[in-house]
């Protein structure tokens, strides 16, 4: 592993490859807990499927212990924006959760979310999804070798400014990720393009657009974890893990390695 650009971790192909195998347990467990949401289950329910999914690839959740942290997942209802704690609440018809998962394979890490709805929900909180998922892929498509980092958040900012009046939050930001699941550089989601680090092939970045149909505004419970919205809006959560390779861009969570929105976006696919 090679250190450049103010000590940012450069992968090699094997160990990008490590971090697929971490990504793909992540992707296939987000898709097994997107069909397990349903009126009457409760988040500690869905932790319980996420670990036991995770654990049975070979893998270990890279959120349970993490400073502390209870779950496996983060499961976040509504006006909470991340972090929120799995516990016996149930999800009723017309609720949405954020669900942010992490695996860890052989010390390598993968890192996504998705928002899903419970439901029928309201044609704004539908909008309001639509925009952040949009908004992650188009901040993934700017990534460039030779670029920099805020290329990707200069991309999510545009899109979602351009969708409507929505909050973009500024306290949380994607991240480096590799032997840790938090690593340089922060990946904010707004911002002026052609700043931070650059980007180069065997850099992995989690990028993950929280957006809301508020302010931007945020307050930490009392568990220290839960972050909700200050004004009670709701918000949606996406988060995918990638890297640039020498013949383009690798989602490295997503089951497909993001050929198909990638091709739909006219970016190269760097996968293998």
């Amino acid at each position: 592993m090679g250190l450049r650009d103010r000590g940012l971790e450069i992968k090699s192909p094997e160990q990008v490859d490590l971090m697929r195998r971490a990504g793909l347990v992540v992707g296939e467990t987000l898709e097994l807990l997107r069909g397990s949401v349903r009126a009457g289950i409760s988040t500690a329910e869905l932790d319980a499927i996420a670990e036991d999914s995770i654990r049975s690839r070979g893998a270990t959740p890279s959120f349970k212990g993490y400073y502390g942290f209870p779950g496996s997942i983060c499961t976040s209802v509504n006006d909470v924006v991340v972090h929120g704690i799995p516990d016996g609440r149930v999800l009723a018809d017309g609720d949405v959760v954020s669900i942010d998962c992490g695996a860890i394979v052989e010390g390598w890490h993968g890192d996504a979310a998705l928002t899903v709805a419970v439901g029928e929900v309201p044609h704004e909180v539908r909008e309001l999804m639509r925009t952040t998922q949009e908004a992650l892929w188009r901040g993934i498509a700017a990534a460039r070798s030779g670029g920099r980092v805020t290329d990707i958040s200069h991309a999510v900012e545009s899109h979602v400014r351009s969708q409507g009046s929505y909050g973009i939050l500024e306290d949380y930001v994607g991240h480096g990720i590799g032997t840790e699941m938090h690593l340089p550089p922060d990946v904010p989601n707004y911002g002026r393009p052609g700043r931070g680090a650059r980007l180069v092939e065997g850099l992995a970045l989690a990028v993950e657009p929280m957006i809301t149909l508020g302010g931007k505004d945020t307050a930490v419970l009392e568990d220290d974890w839960t972050v909700v919205t200050t004004d009670g809006s709701w918000s949606a959560h996406y988060e995918h893990t990638f890297t640039l390779t020498e013949t383009g861009t690798w989602v490295l969570t997503a089951l497909d390695g993001g050929e198909a929105e990638l091709r739909e976006l006219g970016v190269p696919f760097g996968g293998r």
